[in-house]
């Protein structure tokens, strides 16, 4: 019997990855406590499980007394004699218990044991598998919608995950079936297990996209900066290269927008402006302002990060863009508060 034990505590930790060392030293408690519960055993006794020899060795401990007040820990010297010929009165004695003793309770504690042992492994091994996945974009089938709530439930490998209303783009729609790509915006351990917090809306989606189109971005040639993002309206992107010889922004771009157009594509005809970065602030003030055109930045020297930035009359609307859009967006791109002015003075437009 031991020898089978020990062969499936070995076959556990090669097939589950659950450490035999882990599983002993579990069982053991169990057994002990089992001990003690169920055989009206101190709670001073002894499991020691040793897998080089495959032995087991259950024990409890009483104190010898001359008369016995508390039977289950407590022994008198005529009994004590059967197990230490030379134990005296106040000394402890070990009462070793037969296989058939506790055989009954040992398969029981390893039973709940290994159970529990699997399922921590199994969370374990999804939580890391999870963990792989944290900043990355995976591939998800649309499994069902809830309705009410107005969530979405995906599969993701054999797993499932919750992309929340909130964090899917306005407008797209998932019908059963439909396969998707989500961010993973962050992995939890909780009560029921690991979770996989995804999002269509995070800029981390577009950032990956950008690392996964762009070549030049994987092997660090292009530094993606800052982004800012409104999903499925419009996104501002900021790069830059080292390397004089590398135009960051057309790299970005690709040949005949070949690389922005697949991203925009991916995103259900998202807007991308990708603007090239500096370590100047006029200049990347300007440039994140783009399509408009900028004839000044005046930085304020009283007010930290913030500026009054000049541009024609004519073109104050692009600057401003639909809703505030384009000044909102540079604004976040730039972590600048931008105040945009026309070159009249005049707000009203010809």
């Amino acid at each position: 019997m031991n020898s089978e034990f020990f062969e499936a505590l070995a076959l556990l930790e090669k097939e589950k990855g659950i450490p035999m060392e882990y599983l002993i030293e579990k069982i053991a408690g169990a057994i002990s406590i089992a001990v003690k519960r169920d055989m009206g055993g101190s709670e001073d006794n002894v499991v020691e499980i040793d897998p080089a020899n495959q032995r087991f060795y259950v024990a409890v401990r009483k104190t010898v007394v001359e008369d016995i007040e508390d039977p289950t820990t407590e022994i008198l010297m005529a009994d004590a004699a059967k197990y230490n010929k030379h134990a005296m009165v106040g000394e402890v004695v070990e009462i070793p218990l037969e296989t058939k003793e506790f055989g009954r309770i040992a398969a029981q504690a390893a039973k709940h044991v290994i159970r529990q042992g699997i399922r921590e492994a199994e969370r374990g091994q999804l939580l890391a598998e999870f963990q792989n996945r944290q900043y990355d974009i995976v591939t998800a089938t649309v499994l069902r919608h809830d309705l009410k709530k107005g969530s979405v439930t995906l599969e993701i490998g054999k797993n499932e995950a919750i992309l929340p209303k909130a964090e899917q783009v306005p407008g797209e729609e998932y019908n059963d079936g439909d396969r998707i790509k989500v961010y993973v915006v962050d992995v939890s351990n909780g009560e029921k297990g690991p979770r996989m917090m995804i999002s269509r809306t995070h800029p981390g989606l577009v950032k990956r996209l950008f690392e996964m189109q762009v070549p030049e971005i994987y092997d660090g040639t292009v530094e993606i900066k800052a982004i800012s993002r409104e999903a499925g309206s419009r996104t501002k992107i900021a790069v830059y290269s080292k390397d004089p010889n590398v135009d960051a922004v057309g790299a970005c771009i690709g040949p005949k927008g070949a690389r922005v157009s697949s991203i925009v594509d991916e995103l259900g005809g998202e807007k991308i402006d990708v603007i090239k970065y500096s370590e100047d602030p006029a200049e990347f003030i300007s440039a994140a302002l783009s399509p408009a055109e900028v004839l000044g930045v005046d930085i304020e020297e009283e007010s930290p990060k913030s500026c009054k930035v000049t541009v024609p009359d004519n073109q104050l609307s692009l600057a401003i863009g639909n809703k505030g859009q384009n000044a909102r967006l540079a604004a976040r791109l730039t972590g600048w508060k931008i105040d945009i002015r026309p070159e009249s003075g005049f707000y009203g437009e010809e």
